[in-house]
């Protein structure tokens, strides 16, 4: 468990800047995948189930102006910064582990 901080800025101007904080990267990258749910929503409020597979969610996260997360580590009682690649990597690893395990 590693507390998480994800950092997001969905837009040029810095006032769209905003953060959300997660006990653990599990977590944290359920956490994006959600925020691409809810923009999915919105973009089709009346469609009752929405799909997308993991290219949609990463071109989604190459249109933000930035994403970023601090994760904590336990060795050095710090926040290790971590960008967009990192966390692709991770959304794809947790996705790959979940499709594995149903």
């Amino acid at each position: 468990m590693s507390h998480t901080i994800l950092l997001v800025q969905p837009a040029k101007h810095v006032t769209s800047r905003t953060f959300c904080d997660y006990e653990s990267l599990r977590e944290c990258i359920d956490g994006i995948c959600k925020i691409y749910e809810e923009h999915l929503k919105q973009l089709k409020p009346y469609y009752s189930i929405i799909t997308y597979d993991i290219r949609e969610l990463f071109d989604f996260l190459d249109t933000l102006a930035d994403i970023g997360c601090l994760v904590y580590d336990k060795r050095s009682n710090s926040y290790i910064p971590r960008n967009k690649v990192w966390i692709k990597e991770h959304i794809y690893l947790q996705l790959r582990e979940a499709a594995h395990s149903t």
